[in-house]
């Protein structure tokens, strides 16, 4: 006999075909948050301070304004759909809508997490085109880089330090000194929020080899800004003014790509420059070219006599 039954028998009351039961838990009525209303409740949480989390700020902002201010308590695939077709209409490219749609994820499952709201589409990434890949010749690095040194000294150093290294200019800009110990540079700050060390080549080590002179680390007397106003100054100098795929991040695409020309591995790659994904790395990978060579080989039609008979 169940205990309904029993307390039933036991009080003399009518036993109803259905029970329900509740648990000690107090019931949560589900609030209504706009996009803005959620990002400023987690974005100390979720995002560090520095440039991502001004990028993540106007996708965010940018996102809520095509909601209309919206509130809800529940994100469905169809609101998800309207989205991604505004911003495709507003002429962004599916790489474009990849990064806002990374964002939107990572603030509407911390949400969801928080209880803030109770349900979630399924976020699909769109399918991205793979664009020519710049990187600097030997030349052009020469070139570059003495024009570069000739203007600042210390963006002269940065310059070698980020090409050997693949690293990204707020990684190298960020360095304390005892993050460059022993031959190698350890990045702590990163856009992956992994760690990660690198061996320094014997220019790269020279780069960092300089009195500290009450510097944080080897790179702290620069900013960003200046050392981009500063490559752009040497970039025009030496006829590249016209190239806008020439900016301070193709060094991590010229270190990349001699790595992969060079016939590391792509695993290798991926982990010396930090990417989060193999995905991201195999961006590279046409540039392998060697691998191939054995099939030429094998398609080459032979030239010795009797050799080929069909």
């Amino acid at each position: 006999m169940s205990s309904v039954n029993m307390l039933g028998s036991e009080w003399n009351l009518p036993v109803s075909r259905y029970s329900v039961s509740f648990s000690d838990e107090r019931l949560r009525v589900v609030s209504e948050f706009s996009l803005r209303e959620l990002f400023s409740k987690y974005v100390d949480i979720l995002w560090e301070p520095g440039k991502h989390r001004y990028n993540v700020t106007f996708f965010i902002g940018e996102l809520d304004e095509l909601m209309l201010g919206k509130r809800f308590s529940a994100f469905g695939q169809e609101t998800l759909d309207e989205l991604i077709g505004k911003l495709r209409a507003r002429g962004n490219s599916n790489a474009t809508i990849n990064r806002k749609m990374a964002a939107l994820s990572k603030l509407l499952r911390k949400a969801q997490k928080m209880g803030d709201i109770h349900s979630l589409p399924e976020f699909r990434r769109q399918k991205e085109r793979s664009g020519r890949i710049r990187f600097l010749s030997r030349d052009e690095e020469d070139r570059l880089f003495a024009a570069i040194a000739r203007r600042n000294a210390d963006a002269g150093r940065l310059s070698v330090f980020l090409v050997d290294t693949g690293c990204r200019l707020g990684e190298a800009i960020g360095l304390n000194w005892n993050d460059v110990i022993g031959g190698k540079a350890s990045f702590w700050i990163t856009k992956s929020a992994r760690a990660r060390s690198v061996p320094l080549t014997g220019r790269a080590q020279e780069a960092v080899s300089i009195p500290k002179d009450g510097h944080k680390g080897p790179f702290a007397m620069l900013k960003q800004a200046q050392y981009r106003t500063i490559w752009n100054e040497a970039k025009a100098e030496i006829g590249l003014s016209q190239d806008d795929q020439v900016v301070p991040h193709v060094l991590r695409h010229t270190c990349a790509s001699r790595l992969v020309q060079g016939g590391i591995d792509l695993r290798r790659v991926q982990m010396w420059l930090g990417h989060q994904t193999l995905q991201m790395t195999m961006r590279y990978a046409h540039l392998a070219t060697s691998d191939l060579d054995p099939c030429v080989d094998v398609l080459e039609r032979c030239k010795g006599a009797g050799c080929c008979k069909n």
